[in-house]
């Protein structure tokens, strides 16, 4: 009886265990810092995560599949643009082929850092079981906010979200 009991407990205690803590293996969580990650540029060079530091970022995980990524991928362009040199503005493409994330983001003319990720380092790193995810990172490298799905980025709202999250004035 008190095996069940205790089984019953258990159960109910990982029930009760939000939803954000069941990542990917190795995922950085709300809070923590990122790890150190080589990235391969598919239109520019390759630079490590760590580059990008002293200065909030914007990481945009997509794949040149997904249909919700291309669709917010201008008004990220359009971000990146407004917010100028205050935000580091990069993508991660999760695509296998390196020809597929060029074609990406050469149609839709995208100018800010894309990287590839064909090992899957930074997609488990970030948490990207679902595409596309958007990853707010203060200058310290630390996630301070993820955001999951596709979201017009260069609203009043999305900004006002980025403004809160970073710490900066869009």
């Amino acid at each position: 009886m008190n095996a069940v009991l205790l089984a019953l407990a258990l159960a109910a205690g990982a029930a009760a265990v939000p939803l954000a803590l069941a990542g990917t293996p190795g995922e950085v969580v709300v809070g923590q810092v990122l790890r150190e990650a080589p990235m391969q540029g598919v239109l520019g060079p390759s630079r490590l995560l760590s580059d990008f530091r002293g200065k909030p970022m914007i990481v945009n995980v997509w794949a040149s599949w997904c249909g919700p990524c291309k669709a917010e991928m201008p008004s990220l362009q359009r971000l990146a643009r407004r917010a100028g040199d205050q935000v580091h503005v990069i993508g991660i493409s999760t695509d296998d082929y390196h020809d597929r994330a060029e074609s990406f983001v050469r149609t839709l003319d995208i100018r800010f850092p894309n990287f590839i990720d064909s090992k899957l380092r930074l997609e488990h790193m970030l948490g990207a079981e679902r595409l596309p995810l958007t990853v707010l990172v203060d200058a310290q490298g630390r996630v301070v906010a993820k955001h999951v799905g596709a979201k017009e980025w260069d609203s009043p709202d999305a900004m006002a979200y980025v403004a809160r999250h970073l710490r900066v004035k869009l």
